[in-house]
């Protein structure tokens, strides 16, 4: 038996039938075709998979696809207008906040949240939330350094 769903993801609205039990992060990669999304650990630990959803960061491999009915979502592929980049991806640019790059599109819409609600973020808060994201390359260094320069890119209207 499949269900019909609805979601609006990067401002693009999209009508599939799913099977009940299909992963958000299996529907956006290979019913969609969004491949940003990284599937981590399938187990909500590592943040890889993580995306907006009504403005709400959530990992994706925790929600069914069915659950996302109506929703609106961004992932990675949305961050960026007119081919210029978001100042979070440009922030993971110029302070090199990534190397295998396989954490970066979770970090980044966890980071998008976060300066959401706090748009001149402490080194502490940072690194509390990111708490549910993993990077095994980097040790956060320079991850915190990436979000605190699109902070201050952001906060300055740049």
């Amino acid at each position: 038996m499949k269900l019909p769903v609805t979601m609006t993801i990067n401002g693009q609205s999209y009508s599939h039938e799913v099977e009940p039990r299909l992963l958000l992060v299996h529907h956006i990669r290979e019913t969609v075709g969004l491949t940003g999304t990284h599937v981590g650990c399938d187990t909500s630990q590592c943040g890889a998979c993580t995306i907006l959803m009504n403005g709400q960061a959530v990992k994706a491999c925790t929600l069914f696809a069915v659950q996302a009915d109506g929703a609106q979502i961004t992932t990675i592929e949305g961050m960026a207008k007119n081919g210029e980049l978001h100042p979070i991806q440009q922030g993971f640019w110029e302070k090199h906040g990534l190397q295998c790059g396989f954490c970066t599109p979770g970090m980044i819409m966890a980071a998008a949240q976060m300066l959401e609600r706090y748009p001149r973020p402490t080194e502490e808060q940072i690194r509390h939330q990111l708490e549910g994201n993993l990077c095994r390359c980097t040790g956060y260094h320079n991850i915190v350094k990436a979000i605190q320069w699109a902070a201050e890119h952001m906060a300055a209207g740049k």
